[in-house]
């Protein structure tokens, strides 16, 4: 099979944060948690962009499947490049599951007066749940 084949077959995938470009390389697949659901990647997939939920970005390639918690943003696939844009982006065997743990529990029971409302609370407790899932992949 030719280098130009190959290529065909693959997807580049780019994770950019504001501090860093996370990731950058060839890919068979890639999943992303979109807003509302997750959206599965294969080469040749229609353009679009996407607003991202909090949640596992996944990837798949000669090297195996790839783990990542990322925080929102946007996904744009166009032309077999996906890129992901969001404010963060965490591998997940970084990811500590006895300090999130912990933190997840700091929340539940957590007051929600002073300036921390019920919807904080829910969106922090679905974020830190998310970073669970993501961290038992590792």
């Amino acid at each position: 099979m030719s280098t130009a084949n190959v290529r065909e077959k693959l997807l580049h995938c780019v994770v950019v944060t504001p501090e860093r470009t996370l990731f950058d390389e060839q890919v068979e697949f890639v999943a992303v948690p979109l807003y509302d659901g997750e959206l599965g990647i294969l080469p040749g997939h229609s353009p679009l962009i996407g607003r991202l939920g909090h949640g596992e970005l996944r990837t798949r390639s000669s090297s195996g499947v790839h783990h990542y918690f990322i925080d929102g943003g946007f996904v744009q696939v166009r032309a077999n490049v996906v890129t992901v844009l969001t404010s963060r982006a965490i591998p997940a065997a970084k990811l500590e599951r006895i300090a999130l743990e912990r933190d997840l529990e700091s929340l539940r029971n957590r007051p929600t007066d002073s300036g921390f409302s019920q919807e904080d609370k829910t969106r922090a407790a679905k974020r830190a749940r998310a970073q669970l899932r993501v961290a038992s992949k590792a």
